[in-house]
């Protein structure tokens, strides 16, 4: 009987902070029924780690049986025993019973969930695979945080999107410290729920402002085109769905066909027709030039908070 493999091809960079560079490798295979048996840990259960805890379990990825969770309040926690993962309030005992923990709150609230695991340990940690989802935070900085609860961390650094939750993210990361199963495993799970590329660190807070923060200014022109439809008549419920689809198209034919966008923006305008007479529009309301000024503003903000980790 075949067994279900996930071939994964990876390229990703290592930071060495000795040597001051980027080393570059490459691994390649994923057992699938062996994620199943990963134990995957979440020190806070709020938005980001939903997107990828629940879009990994309800793919069938993750064993929820194999996920723990710990969060500030049974509020935040009742979504994940929903999903059948063990709840807790307890961030040490997350820790004690999982091998990959992702960082998932806010990033000033790093300290006070390290110092909670120091709280509520029963027993010492070493050697653990952490995974970071926090802005603006380096690796450096992890480090230097995790090894006062684990002498010898292994450290990712990513730049998820909540599209993760219905399979359709983004990711991007770098680490240190670790060795190619580490990377081939953090790659194959964020693969599975949309793509995942590691790249350097100092391009982190760029993509960032695209990735990580884009899918709230989609959100904003699908609301927008939505809005534009009621005004000429559409029903508000239609008008959002078709608004929707319409990115979700759009992208799939930038992605799928790997022609530029500007090249299939002009096949749908016609000399004299419609959709240059909304593009005009667009141009004079400057669109284009708002939409750069967003990916810059985030990014910005992203290096304006690097500074105070």
């Amino acid at each position: 009987m075949l067994r279900c493999v996930t071939r994964i091809r990876v390229k990703y960079y290592q930071y060495n902070s000795e040597r001051n560079n980027l080393l570059k490798h490459k691994y390649c295979i994923m057992d699938k029924d062996d994620l199943k048996l990963v134990k995957v840990g979440f020190i806070g259960g709020g938005n980001m780690a939903s997107a990828i805890g629940a879009g990994l379990i309800r793919k069938g990825i993750l064993d929820p049986k194999n996920v723990w969770v710990s969060g500030r309040t049974d509020r935040t926690l009742g979504f994940w025993r929903e999903l059948g993962a063990h709840a807790t309030l307890s961030n040490g005992e997350v820790m004690e019973n999982t091998d990959v923990i992702f960082l998932a709150v806010k990033p000033h609230m790093l300290d006070d969930a390290i110092n909670g695991v120091k709280e509520t340990l029963t027993r010492p940690i070493e050697n653990k695979l952490y995974v970071s989802v926090l802005v603006g935070i380096s690796l450096d900085c992890l480090i230097m945080k995790l090894s006062t609860i684990d002498p010898k961390p292994r450290v990712v650094r990513s730049m998820p999107n909540t599209p993760m939750m219905v399979g359709e993210g983004v990711t991007v990361y770098c680490s240190i410290n670790t060795q190619q199963k580490d990377i081939t495993l953090i790659d194959t799970l964020f693969s599975c729920i949309g793509i995942s590329e590691s790249v350097p660190e100092f391009l982190m807070n760029a993509i960032g402002g695209l990735s990580g923060s884009g899918p709230a200014y989609a959100y904003l022109v699908i609301e927008a085109l939505a809005d534009g439809a009621v005004k000429m008549g559409v029903p508000r419920p239609m008008a959002t769905k078709f608004a929707a689809q319409v990115l979700v198209g759009a992208g799939k034919m930038v992605l799928e066909t790997g022609r530029h966008p500007g090249q299939l923006k002009d096949e749908v305008c016609s000399p004299g027709g419609t959709t240059i007479s909304g593009i005009h529009a667009m141009e004079r309301g400057q669109v284009r030039g708002s939409m750069m000024n967003a990916v810059e503003a985030a990014v910005n903000r992203s290096n304006e908070m690097c500074t105070k980790f």
